[in-house]
């Protein structure tokens, strides 16, 4: 079964990603030098990522759909029963996700979101698309709000908020995670924290790569092999 192609939850989808298409253009448009936005972007995180992530209130900043699928995938070959999440935004990505628990016989996503406007209408998605009742969005900074009440094992952790956090909130899960758990961290770069020399280590526990799909994104795909 493959509920993301049907409604309610493909109608949604087809709602938000229209609305993302609106809301996000004059920002990537803005990023067309990307190699400045992106050192722009990483300065202005190490000063106060929370005021940062603030001025994007209004922005998407949302996984494609092809990514979304590839999540929903992820998620489905895990036989996931329990999800994090780093960055909720809008809910697109916590769409597909909470539709892989709905499809794989059910289970808990915990969300992490920083703004609450964003939080509040992610949850009116998430009603919408009818999968409100597998999702818990925590309101405020990962940090926090993900420190403590994860009440068992992570079977996949999806990183998709403030750069320079993913190696963090990473380590703050790692008690969480159960051997063979999926990490996945989009937009994981390079430069940000030092998260993919972490990952990359075996030594450390994880089996890493980045994926050879949406080139020049730097998104990172690694297991828990420990």
């Amino acid at each position: 079964m493959d509920s993301l192609t049907t409604d309610p939850v493909a109608a949604v989808l087809g709602r938000l990603y229209q609305e993302a298409a609106r809301a996000d253009r004059p920002l990537m448009e803005s990023f067309r030098n990307r190699q400045v936005a992106l050192e722009e972007l990483l300065k202005a995180e190490a000063k106060d990522y929370r005021a940062l992530y603030r001025t994007y209130a209004d922005n998407f900043l949302n996984v494609s759909a092809d990514f979304g699928r590839f999540l929903y995938m992820c998620a489905r070959a895990r036989k996931a029963k329990r999800i994090v999440e780093f960055g909720t935004s809008f809910g697109i990505s916590t769409i597909h996700l909470a539709c892989a628990l709905r499809d794989g016989g059910g289970g808990h996503l915990i969300g992490s979101e920083l703004e609450p406007t964003k939080a509040r209408r992610a949850q009116a998605n998430l009603n919408d698309a009818g999968l409100a009742d597998l999702v818990e969005i925590r309101i405020g900074d990962a940090l926090e709000t993900l420190k403590d009440s994860i009440d068992g094992d992570v079977d996949l952790l999806f990183l998709d908020g403030a750069f320079s956090l993913y190696l963090p909130v990473l380590k703050l899960l790692e008690p969480h995670l159960s051997n063979g758990a999926v990490v996945i961290g989009d937009n994981a770069l390079q430069q940000s924290g030092g998260y993919l020399d972490y990952v990359r280590n075996p030594g450390n526990g994880y089996l890493s790569l980045p994926l050879p799909f949406a080139a020049g994104r730097g998104n990172e795909f690694t297991i828990v092999t420990r």
